[in-house]
């Protein structure tokens, strides 16, 4: 089929009224099988489409339709891809990267949002949005005094609804909880998978640290929080299952690597893995090209490679293709394997993002902790 943008120069350059009707007509990106259409109405002397899909240009350039003020050009994006751009714009010697003004859909993190492209085949998963339906559970903020670290901690403890102080329940602990409950829409997540039986009700924990790669970078510190202060006064407010296998730690980036580095410090206390997109940098030969924060962490990726024992039971484990990260977290599934671990990897078209790292909680969760429905028919 003729793509759009093609068609509108089939003759040449385009009549105005014919442009007035491109963009008039069609919603921007225009996705067209794996053709994308972007379109920029206004003064540049540049105009880039500023994306985060490693192994491309990072900045496609846009052309202007001579004798006009209109930006178009075409990208080509796998089906089922998810990606997040903005556009760079380039005016008298100054570079400003903003929103798509063209493009409603906006995803969140904690420098912002960035606009979004769903090319063809990508919708966003109906157990992610809120549901009136639903039982919800609540949040509590919880405080207490930290040995290890010498400071006071606050966390926020997702509690099901209609919890029984007569039962048990599993105990998942998210490293970034705060960012997982603003950009991931976590809360919401739990809520659906609970109410659907797809997880039985569990108790989360949401941690956030006030310095997070000094701490989430393999600390020793870190783990022997979780360990011994954490999960304590946790079991002690909470009616929790205290086997290995209701304990799950759930991370993303550097979180995964302080959920990884746990488990290797305190092999079989935490049954369950959830790690996603994790920062797992090694060097198999050379130094560290990461950066400062990284050299604990490739320290210890470096000895777990070479020993990595047989820290939990099962991990799930989630990367973007579109991610720089996707060359270390593949190189880790074999090893992982080795374990004899129980272990279950997934990529998707996606990058280093929220709402990639959103996409994947219910296929995670659900294989970690299934609920009443997946021990059914699964």
């Amino acid at each position: 089929m003729t793509r759009a943008l093609d068609r509108l120069f089939r003759n040449g350059t385009p009549r105005k009224e014919d442009l007035a009707s491109f963009l008039s007509e069609n919603e921007f990106p225009l996705v067209e099988g794996r053709s994308v259409t972007f379109a920029f109405v206004g003064h540049a002397d540049a105009v880039r489409v500023q994306h985060w899909i490693y192994g491309l240009p990072s900045a496609e350039p846009l052309s202007r339709i001579d004798g006009t003020k209109v930006w178009v050009g075409r990208m080509n994006l796998p089906p089922g891809s998810r990606v997040e751009y903005k556009l760079l714009l380039s005016r008298e010697g100054h570079e400003e990267l903003i929103q798509d003004p063209r493009n409603p859909h906006l995803a969140h993190d904690p420098f912002g949002a960035n606009s979004v492209i769903h090319a063809d085949g990508y919708t966003t998963p109906e157990w992610t949005q809120p549901d009136p339906d639903t039982n919800r559970g609540t949040l509590e903020e919880q405080v207490f005094q930290s040995k290890v670290f010498g400071d006071e901690r606050k966390i926020t403890v997702y509690v099901p609804a209609r919890l029984r102080l007569i039962r048990q329940y599993p105990l998942l602990i998210v490293h970034d909880g705060q960012d997982f409950l603003k950009f991931s829409g976590l809360r919401t997540v739990l809520d659906n998978l609970i109410q659907h039986h797809e997880i039985p009700s569990v108790v989360a924990a949401l941690i956030q640290s006030p310095n997070r790669l000094p701490e989430y970078g393999a600390n020793p510190n870190h783990a022997l929080f979780l360990r011994n202060e954490l999960v304590p006064f946790l079991e002690k407010n909470y009616p929790l299952e205290p086997a290995p296998q209701a304990r799950c730690l759930v991370g993303a980036s550097f979180g995964g690597v302080a959920c990884l580095h746990a488990a290797a410090q305190y092999p079989g206390f935490f049954g369950r893995l959830l790690l996603q997109s994790g920062s797992f940098a090694f060097t198999d030969i050379g130094a560290n090209r990461h950066g400062a924060p990284f050299e604990p962490v490739v320290r210890f990726m470096n000895r777990f490679r070479k020993d990595p024992g047989r820290p939990s039971e099962r991990v799930f484990m989630s990367c973007g293709q579109y991610e720089s990260l996707i060359y270390e977290n593949r190189s880790l599934v074999p090893l992982l394997q080795d374990t004899g671990m129980s272990l279950r990897y997934v990529e998707s078209r996606d990058g280093h993002n929220w709402e990639n790292w959103r996409d994947r909680l219910r296929e995670g969760l659900s294989w970690l902790l299934p609920g009443p429905l997946w021990m059914i028919y699964e």
